[in-house]
């Protein structure tokens, strides 16, 4: 199934006995968005108690979300695409209103408000020390405001306004001095008002998406430590290229993220194209 949050799109893979081999070069041939299906990543949803990875959460969650981006990589969470998991999840009859559901991050909470949007109880942020230098031409190098982990790692660099984040060149990975071992989210934001940030965002394993669930709440906690109001359980208002999220510190620490998740399309893959294209990802990996 193709879906997204914010348009942040991922494909939906049903996968509840644990049965497809979810490699890295299967996961490139179908987010490849030339000869592919095209998305950000592939979300693989598996019965927690057939999931090595997940079968300690089993008794807490029944769902787990392997969630790979579209390099294939593995990712710890995705705020977006859990939430196309749990429009999934309801309109497959696996769960009603609520769910918990088991990611590499931890469990989360999700719930769907029967309104198009869903709430993600993402857990605590974790933010360090660390004040890497970025550098996005035309920018020059800028000292990052705050690292956050959501529990992806997150490098928040505010910007002037609008033109200067107009003006960013993403099309290649901003330099991050010193990088992360397993790199980073790198998101450029500048705010227009009390509560309000607007934000583009460099996925690692992805490129620029249109929105990064976990990096939405990142830049809130960066934006709220700055100001001093830590967790008030206040709404913020965040808007992404692909539209727009509110998130909630709540005052227990627990960031909890809101917006919309759209099903777009059931999806068949012909076998044939499946073989050659996973062939052809085996073949250009080794080259």
């Amino acid at each position: 199934m193709k879906g997204h949050g914010t348009e942040n799109d991922f494909l939906v893979l049903d996968d509840l006995d644990g049965q497809v081999e979810l490699t890295a070069e299967l996961v490139r041939a179908l987010c490849d968005r030339h000869a592919g299906l095209g998305a950000d990543g592939v979300l693989r949803i598996v019965r927690s108690q057939r999931h090595p990875e997940a079968a300690a959460f089993a008794g807490q969650a029944a769902f787990f979300m392997d969630y790979r981006n579209a390099d294939g990589s593995v990712a710890e969470m995705c705020g977006n695409g859990i939430r196309v998991v749990m429009a999934y999840l309801q309109r497959a009859g696996l769960v009603e209103w609520e769910a918990a559901v088991a990611t590499r991050g931890g469990v989360k909470r999700v719930q769907a408000r029967g309104d198009g949007l869903v709430t993600v109880h993402m857990g605590q942020p974790l933010t360090l020390a660390d004040r890497p230098v970025v550098t996005a031409a035309p920018m020059p190098a800028t000292p990052a405001a705050a690292t956050v982990l959501m529990p992806n790692p997150h490098v928040v660099v505010w910007v002037d306004g609008p033109e200067a984040l107009a003006a960013l060149e993403l099309g290649s990975a901003p330099v991050v001095t010193p990088s992360r071992a397993d790199g980073q989210n790198v998101e450029f934001a500048y705010r227009p008002a009390q509560r309000h940030v607007v934000l583009r965002v460099f996925e690692r394993g992805v490129g620029e998406t249109r929105s990064c669930g976990t990096g939405i709440c990142a830049v809130v906690v960066a934006a709220a430590t700055a100001d001093g109001i830590g967790p008030d359980g206040r709404s913020w208002r965040v808007d992404v290229p692909g539209g727009t999220c509110e998130v909630t510190w709540q005052a227990d620490g627990d960031v909890q993220l809101t917006g919309p998740a759209v099903l777009v399309a059931d999806i068949s893959v012909e076998d044939d194209w499946l073989a050659a294209r996973t062939h052809l990802q085996t073949s250009a990996a080794h080259s």
